[in-house]
């Protein structure tokens, strides 16, 4: 093995089954539109996130039209959260809780 590979050996990918992505949640907001800091313990919850990975059956699939790093509307239930980093913010979610792809008007 070269050093290269051998610094990556000990990484782990994570990379969805089935008809299933994965999303960076974006972060929570800490502050209004109009400008109010929230406290801590409060934040406005965002359902919206960028596709990390998408499984080999979505990406075959002509039926859904989103790629890797997309920014997504995504309904959280059913997501399963991977504890791979410190705060929590990826999330296995099936590909029918997307609801929205944001895209840049042409």
């Amino acid at each position: 093995m070269t050093e290269t590979q051998d610094k990556y050996q000990d990484f782990e990918i994570v990379e969805p089954i089935g008809k299933r992505i994965l999303i960076r949640k974006d972060q929570d907001k800490k502050k209004t539109k109009s400008g109010i800091h929230l406290p801590d313990k409060v934040e406005i919850p965002t359902l919206t996130g960028r596709i990390v990975c998408i499984s080999t059956q979505i990406d075959n699939d002509l039926d859904y039209p989103i790629r890797q790093y997309d920014r997504v509307l995504f309904n959280p239930k059913g997501a399963i959260p991977v504890d791979f980093e410190g705060d929590n913010r990826l999330f296995v979610v099936p590909v029918e809780h997307v609801v929205a792809v944001f895209r840049k008007a042409e």
